[in-house]
């Protein structure tokens, strides 16, 4: 660490804070990727890189120091000052909060490596052998197994498979907790909402009250058509029965080997540019491979003086090749987690304190990007013009009104897993006398209030973000960032009468990326939306009639007619890699065409397999 004295002015000051954040971020996200991807045994280096890293943001000297800079320098580089003053004080930790972060952190990995080696599976109704699958395997299955059996195996499976992890996890909890109120906090989820969005639990869930009293009436709805549909609101039925036969009409449509063409020609349209940045994608499932999507960047955007040098992003998501409805979910993670990428690798900003997706970065901002470009696929415009079988039949739209039509009592509903998600970890933090068996009772309750099925579920246990520090207690991103982009796509219709395919909508949210995260939330909504955040947009969109829906569906479709497709050769501006693990499969140094033909034929092969 140098000397207060070495800094001879703001310059050098501002110069050794971005190349030693930029160092050990990257050290750090390396061999996270190493561990979640293929090789717990980096797990110790991984740990170690985490606490330097953690070490040089909780560094109150370098906080001192800022503010002795700031009260003798004007202009940019005080802006900037300002920025990493922002970025200390909220990392500011005391010596025995870091030394409990680093037993965290010990524990976190354990957890995961838990995660990893445990055995998955569930067992055959039919011949009562054990038939080995992931967790994600598992859960496909339950939305599509013709075979009711099956589907109740597999959810007795997931009961149980989280036994292994709950005196661990009891013990993170009560941690996390301790972590949080040698900071001054009530509890971690009260540190995480300040850290991340800079609000308050009291904010954030009368948000979400208001969101359940005003849409909870759904569950009626689901009541009155289980008389028809006998079974309906048994947990391990109710996927199936609700869009079962929609998962499987609509997989042919996604032929997963066409993923990367269709998604590359759909940013191009848009006008994504990566500026130069890096990507890597690694996107099938694997054992011992993390479960779940996500992207982090192990390179941050930076500058040399003037110039600008490009970041890299990795992201990745579990894909099982052949599984009905997983080369949707795959192409719906080259979008989401695609845009991710996209926002922090267009950054403009000179201090790599915001170029990344940790705070001062509003979880809720990162979502609303990677979230919109999600919505971006799974609308019924976009589908009408990429989503295509083998032979080219077209998605059609007798199909999509069936589902329309046969979906809208749960339309409503749309928000309340990412509730259920939020007040689970909400009730785990601020239960005073928590057990192995108070969290499974609180998973079984908080279920069935966000869920109304007939049944209880340990299923909350599953989902991976509440293992890992970065994503805990932050699920309420998701549901923020439903609503701020809402708030988008309405102020986009509103202005130009479509999204799919329109460079000038991809014109405008780079324009917001280039600030990476130097803004606050509401700050950014108010810039992108030009209104300040409000829930109205996402209520008016999900509670309105079939007719409704259908007939704003069509004029969409109509108004993307007018649009001629995307033609030319697409190049996002990025060196792209594919990868399987350590193995690399494909990547478009002689352009992205070539690399998703190249691709797209190893994808088939894995058919074969």
């Amino acid at each position: 660490m140098k000397k207060e004295l070495a800094w001879k002015n703001t310059t050098d000051f501002l110069d050794y804070l971005n190349k030693t954040y930029a160092k050990l971020h990257t050290d750090y996200e390396n061999l996270f990727w190493v561990s979640y991807m293929y090789d717990h045994t980096v797990d110790k280096k991984k740990d170690t890189a985490m606490n330097a890293r953690d070490a040089f943001r909780a560094n109150s000297s370098l906080l001192e120091q800022t503010r002795t800079f700031i009260k003798t320098t004007k202009g940019t580089n005080k802006e900037r000052l300002l920025l990493w003053e922002r970025f200390f004080s909220l990392y500011q930790t005391p010596t025995e909060a870091l030394q409990l972060k680093d037993t965290i952190a010990i524990l976190e990995s354990k957890i995961q490596q838990t995660r990893a080696d445990r055995t998955q599976g569930y067992i055959d109704p039919t011949n009562k052998k054990f038939v080995a699958s992931s967790v994600n395997g598992i859960k496909n299955l339950m939305a599509t197994a013709d075979d009711e059996k099956v589907r109740k195996a597999c959810f007795d499976a997931l009961q149980t498979m989280s036994e292994p992890l709950l005196d661990d996890f009891l013990n993170l909890i009560k941690l996390r907790n301790d972590y949080a109120k040698l900071l001054g906090y009530e509890d971690f989820y009260a540190y995480k909402l300040n850290i991340e969005e800079g609000m308050t639990k009291k904010e954030v869930f009368g948000i979400f009250d208001t969101i359940y009293e005003k849409t909870k009436y759904g569950f009626k709805e689901i009541r009155e058509l289980e008389k028809k549909q006998k079974g309906l609101r048994k947990p391990w039925n109710f996927s199936y029965m609700i869009s079962g036969s929609f998962t499987k009409e609509e997989d042919p449509y996604y032929p997963f080997e066409n993923a990367l063409a269709l998604w590359g020609r759909s940013f191009s349209a848009l006008g994504i540019d990566f500026k130069g940045g890096t990507l890597q994608l690694d996107l099938l499932e694997r054992e011992g491979k993390y479960n779940n999507g996500f992207c982090h960047w192990p390179t941050l955007v930076s500058f040399e003086g003037s110039k600008r040098i490009p970041g890299k992003s990795n992201f990745t998501c579990n894909v099982i090749v052949g599984d009905i409805g997983d080369a949707v979910d795959g192409m719906n993670t080259l979008f989401h987690e695609g845009g991710h990428a996209a926002h922090l690798l267009n950054s403009e900003m000179k201090d790599v304190c915001v170029n990344h997706e940790y705070a001062p970065m509003s979880t809720a901002w990162a979502e609303t990007q990677s979230m919109f470009l999600d919505t971006v696929f799974s609308s019924i415009e976009w589908r009408m013009r990429y989503a295509k079988k083998t032979d080219g039949t077209p998605y059609p739209f007798e199909l999509f009104e069936r589902k329309v039509r046969t979906l809208h009592p749960i339309a409503p509903l749309g928000m309340m897993g990412i509730m259920m998600v939020m007040y689970f970890e909400k009730a785990l933090y601020e239960e005073k006398n928590l057990t192995t068996e108070k969290i499974k009772t609180i998973a079984k309750k908080v279920f069935l209030k966000y869920t109304d099925r007939s049944e209880a579920s340990l299923g909350l246990l599953e989902i991976p973000h509440i293992y890992a520090w970065e994503s805990t207690c932050s699920y309420h991103g998701y549901g923020l960032a439903e609503l701020s982009l809402s708030q988008w796509r309405e102020y986009f219709y509103n202005k130009y009468g479509y999204i799919v395919d329109n460079p000038k909508v991809g014109k405008e949210m780079m324009h917001v990326w280039k600030y990476g995260g130097a803004k606050t939330f509401p700050e950014f909504v108010k810039l992108a939306t030009g209104k300040k955040l409000s829930p109205n947009a996402y209520i008016k969109s999900v509670t309105g009639t079939i007719n409704q829906k259908l007939a704003r569906a069509k004029k969409r479709i109509a108004d993307l007619k007018k649009v001629k497709p995307y033609k030319k050769p697409i190049n996002f501006n990025a060196q792209i890699k594919m990868v399987h693990g350590k193995q690399e499969i494909a990547n478009n140094k002689k352009g992205f065409d070539k690399m998703a033909e190249v691709y797209g034929k190893w994808i088939k092969e894995q058919y074969k397999k």
